[in-house]
This record gives C-alpha cells, sequence and structure tokens, in this order.
C-alpha cells in the first residue's frame, strides 16, 4: 500500500529510503485517494482508508498531503482516475514476480511493465500465471515501541490474527483475507499501526542462480522506481540479491 514492496523493503534497508521518500508519498496519495473512491472520505467507517492515513503518518506524509488527497479522491480538482493493475510473469531464472500497480493510464503502464521483464530477460504472462506460487494474507505492522509482544498477541489471536511476527523493524500481525478487517480494527485500537495491507507470500523461496542475479536485480529495480508501481513480490530468495547489492 505504502510502496514498501517485498524488494524495497531491503533496499530501504540499506539506506534508501530518502531517496525514495518523493515516490513513496506519491503512491500512499494514490491509495488514499482510490481508498476513498471506492469506500468513504471517513477513515471511522473505511478500514482502507483508515489503514492508508496509518501509513502515511508513519512514513511523516504532510497532513495537508493526506488532506488533499482524501479531497480529490472525494472528487474535487478534477484529479485523475486512478485504478488498479496487477500483472504477473516470470523473471531470469524463473523467479515468479506479482507486480500491483495504481495508474490513471492502463496501456502505459502495462507497456513499461512487459518492456520491464523483456528487457531483464524474463517474460510477462497472464493474471494468474504465477499467483498459485504465493498466498494473499493480510499483514498489519505494529512499532515496536510502546507495544508490549504478548499483549499484542493476545490482542491479535483473539481478533482471528494467524501469527504475530517479531520482524527486525517491527511486529508484524497475519491474518486471512476474510479476517483481515476485523483483525485491523482490534490492533489499530489497541496499538500504533504504522501500515496496515493485503500482501503476496511466495510459499516457497526460489534460489537465484549467480548468473542470473543481475537480470532479477535489473528487473526488480525497473519496477520498484515506476511511479505506477504500489508493490513488487517475488518468490526470489532476496537474501542473495541484498548481498549482491552490497557486493556491487
Amino acid at each position: 500500500m505504502a510502496g514498501h514492496s517485498q524488494f524495497s523493503n531491503i533496499m530501504h534497508r540499506k539506506g534508501a529510503q530518502d531517496a525514495k521518500r518523493a515516490k513513496v508519498f506519491t503512491r500512499i496519495g494514490r491509495e488514499i485517494m482510490v481508498a476513498v473512491k471506492m469506500g468513504a472520505p471517513d477513515p471511522e467507517s473505511n478500514p482502507r482508508l483508515r489503514a492508508a492515513i496509518s501509513a502515511a503518518k508513519a512514513a511523516n506524509m504532510p497532513n495537508e498531503r493526506i488532506d488533499r488527497a482524501v479531497a480529490r479522491g472525494s472528487g474535487a480538482d478534477n484529479a485523475e482516475d486512478y485504478v488498479e493493475m496487477r500483472y504477473e510473469g516470470y523473471g531470469p531464472g524463473g523467479v515468479a514476480v506479482i507486480v500491483e500497480a495504481m495508474t490513471d493510464n492502463k496501456n502505459r503502464t502495462a507497456s513499461d511493465v512487459r518492456s520491464y521483464f523483456n528487457k531483464s530477460g524474463g517474460s510477462l504472462g497472464e493474471t494468474n500465471s504465477v499467483s498459485f506460487l504465493f498466498q494473499r494474507v493480510g499483514e498489519i505492522q505494529v512499532a515496536k515501541d510502546g507495544t508490549d509482544f504478548e499483549a499484542l498477541f493476545d490482542t491479535a489471536a483473539s481478533a482471528g490474527a494467524d501469527d504475530v511476527e517479531d520482524d527486525e523493524t517491527c511486529y508484524t500481525v497475519v491474518t486471512e483475507v476474510e479476517a483481515f478487517n476485523q483483525v485491523y480494527q482490534e490492533v489499530d485500537a489497541a496499538a500504533n499501526v504504522q501500515e496496515a495491507k493485503l500482501v503476496w507470500r511466495p510459499m516457497a523461496a526460489v534460489d537465484i542462480p549467480e548468473d542470473n542475479r543481475g537480470g532479477v536485480m535489473k528487473l526488480l529495480t525497473a519496477l520498484d522506481d515506476n511511479d505506477d508501481v504500489q508493490n513488487v513480490y517475488t518468490n526470489a530468495d532476496l537474501a542473495s540479491l541484498a548481498d549482491a547489492e552490497a557486493d556491487a
């Protein structure tokens, strides 16, 4: 939702977050606009909007920019009409990639994404061509500061969550899609939620042959840098990519 894809999370941890801040704000703004368009401008009655605003505040997005995105989603300022798109394909070495985009020009975005796959040595497929290799789940990221893990676990479990993971920078509550809104509301009332979204989690990581790592890195970087792309997910073993980036 906030543009923090599986790949970009690793890159951000290496110090690239400041350089990406403007793009993160743009992506969050589009998510807020679509959330308002599909629901209501009141975050109390629109869980998706409430989650988007939580992500905006966690990213230190200015309040006036948040308000402007809400206004645009409500139809003010003759704002662009953004639609959600999903693309799927295989990258170098046969790694699976899912791309979530939000665009006001479907032809432009599809052409860009196809070009990235082709230039990296991969191929763009049809919808559902690789999604069977992933699980669709909800993730609710909670700030560690001021949060007791056991209390969070009890709250999440009582609300119907599947698990609570202790990650490097936050706690992540994992839910089934059907339970996502209920769990989010319970966790949001009890803790400092930084981000909440539905994601694609790979069921198994795929090792990337060394001679394909450059192509995979090229593909994921190009996708992550595209303004229309919101999230990128892959079943590639990203630890090897992070090591390759560090050695570059």
